[in-house]
């Protein structure tokens, strides 16, 4: 079964173009495996799918030009590497000022979540940190950006799971 899904997407040149993109189980089959296991060549993948190398190598072409595919990337068991700290940061901000401080909130590089949330706080971030005094640090520095107007912090003590992947 097909699915189709009408894609916006900006150039370089910043035209905006629309298309639209369909995508059937074959390609649900190469998405997940690779969302698996981004290593996995194309000639593995077709003796997943059953299709050859080069409809494989298509189909992943034309998933990536539709930004299905956005990228691949490492899981990193982040405790091993020093990140012991997860946070979890509600934020009160200005009505007018949401999506400027969330695009300020992004840039920094220990953040690997914002979002625009419902409810009694506006955003949510989800921060990793190697100390406490990192975090203080940064809930303090989150304080003097113009137009949080409150922070909630909450200290993650045991994780059961953190896997975004959707399989």
């Amino acid at each position: 079964m097909a699915r189709s899904k009408r894609l916006d997407h900006t150039d370089k040149t910043g035209h905006k173009l629309t298309y639209s993109s369909r995508y059937d189980e074959k390609d649900e089959i190469i998405m997940k495996n690779l969302m698996m296991n981004g290593r996995l060549s194309a000639r593995q993948l077709s003796l997943t799918t059953g299709l050859s190398t080069v409809t494989v190598l298509n189909r992943i072409k034309r998933l990536e030009a539709a930004k299905i595919i956005k990228g691949y990337s490492t899981i990193i068991d982040y405790e091993k590497v020093g990140y012991e700290l997860t946070s979890i940061i509600e934020v009160v901000v200005k009505k007018d000022k949401i999506l400027h401080i969330e695009s300020e909130i992004s840039k920094y590089e220990n953040v690997c979540a914002v979002y625009d949330i419902t409810g009694s706080t506006d955003i949510l971030i989800i921060a990793k940190f190697k100390a406490r005094h990192e975090l203080s640090s940064f809930v303090k520095e989150l304080g003097t950006i113009t137009g949080i107007d409150n922070t909630i912090t909450h200290i993650v003590l045991n994780t059961t799971k953190e896997d975004f992947r959707l399989v």
